[in-house]
């Protein structure tokens, strides 16, 4: 058995990734860490397991093997860093970290002490992606042109007299977050095109904060390939009854998803009409369960440190473009 300390319950998928770590027979919670100590025996109390308020306690815990880390995005790179060099398995919440160079530096230190981080990247294990991932690799698009990803939901429309929708009035704080729609919801249809689409060439975003929260809440990125192909992401807080959409658009075909409903047009399929594919059934497992299985030396990974590190790399792009209002060539980033 994998012994976890769930660490901070700040991010909105925490509980998430609590009932996963207890769902999975390979994994179990022996404790909680909060960097509010409240809150976290709060949720040490609703699981029925010890709190911790001393985070070096939890890293000297020789009967711990691993931790799930939903902490502010600030935090990230300390916990993760003195987690990995305390031996300790990591499973954390996207984005990994602000900054490339932040990444790389997580990454080196995971790999010197030999152990197994996960970033929860999970519609990268959907069966809609698999299916779209193959429409691609076997060329029914041709030659992908354009690609377009929508996610959003209403997280900042206000009910009531609040300030604030269903989200956490932190999640507008920038100090903690290191941004709002975009960095967060944003996160899926970057980390999704980036697959489908290949590498990035350059960007330019918009990014609104029409409520006026701390953080944007509304936001359109599009993006240029090194294919040549073009690509639009879009995301906000402000959208009630938004469909998730991913539609892919070649020159010898499109495919077009909204929520899980998969249809496919090809002029190189018999009668060049709307299809709806009865085998896209096949999906990965989910980052939790591929975490597990990776620990236990039973598989690698499908989502990879390129996956991780090339969504830091598009926020802080996008967000360069945001203060300076220009669009944005990623070599400017490598060369910093």
């Amino acid at each position: 058995m994998i012994n976890v300390a769930l660490l901070s319950r700040w991010h909105v998928h925490a509980d998430d990734y609590a009932r996963e770590v207890n769902e999975n027979e390979y994994l179990s919670v022996q404790l909680v860490w909060d960097e509010e100590e409240e809150r976290g025996r709060k949720w040490a109390e609703e699981l029925g397991v010890p709190f911790e308020r001393d985070f070096q306690s939890v890293m000297d815990n020789s009967e711990i093997d691993a931790v799930v880390v939903t902490t502010p995005t600030s935090l990230h790179k300390d916990i993760i860093i003195t987690a990995a060099k305390h031996k300790k398995h990591i499973f954390t919440e996207k984005i990994l970290a602000f900054t490339v160079e932040e990444c790389e530096e997580i990454y080196e230190t995971v790999k010197a002490n030999q152990v197994h981080l996960m970033v929860s990247l999970p519609r990268l294990t959907t069966n809609y992606y698999v299916y779209a991932q193959k429409a691609v690799d076997e060329g029914w698009l041709g030659n992908l042109t354009t690609i377009r990803c929508r996610f959003a939901h209403n997280g900042a429309v206000a009910a009531g007299e609040g300030d604030y929708g269903w989200l956490p009035e932190r999640f507008f704080n920038i100090a903690q977050s290191g941004g709002g729609a975009l960095i967060d919801l944003g996160a899926h249809p970057f980390y999704l095109t980036n697959r489908l689409a290949g590498p990035v060439k350059a960007l330019q975003a918009s990014l609104r904060s029409t409520r006026n929260l701390g953080a944007d809440d509304n936001a359109i990125v599009i993006l240029e390939y090194e294919s040549g192909s073009l690509g639009v992401i879009e995301t906000s807080f402000l959208s009630d009854g938004s469909p998730f959409q991913l539609e892919l658009y070649g020159t010898e075909g499109t495919l077009l998803i909204e929520d899980e409903q998969i249809r496919l047009r090809s002029s190189q399929f018999a009668g060049n009409g709307w299809i709806k594919p009865e085998d896209a059934t096949e999906s990965l497992l989910i980052p939790m369960e591929q975490w597990a299985a990776a620990i236990q030396g039973k598989s690698k990974p499908s989502i990879t440190e390129e996956d991780v590190i090339q969504l830091t790399r598009l926020n802080e792009a996008a967000v360069l473009s945001q203060e300076e209002n220009r669009r944005i060539e990623l070599i400017e980033l490598l060369g910093e």
